[in-house]
């Protein structure tokens, strides 16, 4: 399972609301990088034939099957700070990653 955080919820909602083409999150795992795999998030209209398709307070997540594999048990949630803004995931399935930060192994 996959859980997101109110906050995270919230944000996303509000990025929503301005987009009248996208009424969902697509969360997905992709090849790159040094260490291997990488978190892509978009705003998406509908699911596809081969996704979970979950929903939490009101908003759908998007999630492919293979994607899952990867993102069971993962936590995310929005944070700010003085460094910056954006989306944290904590995946319990991840290996430490490179120096970038970017990308992580499975």
């Amino acid at each position: 399972m996959i859980t997101l955080t109110p906050v995270a919820i919230d944000k996303v909602k509000s990025i929503l609301e301005g987009q009248e083409d996208n009424n969902g999150l697509r969360i997905k795992v992709v090849s790159a990088g040094c260490s291997g795999f990488q978190y892509r998030m978009t705003l998406e209209k509908e699911s596809v034939e081969d996704d979970e398709v979950l929903e939490m307070d009101g908003l759908k997540l998007f999630i492919d099957k293979q994607s899952l594999l990867y993102l069971n048990g993962t936590k995310i949630d929005y944070i700010e700070g003085e460094n910056g803004s954006g989306f944290k995931f904590e995946n319990p399935n991840t290996q430490p990653s490179c120096g970038c930060g970017e990308t992580f192994e499975a």
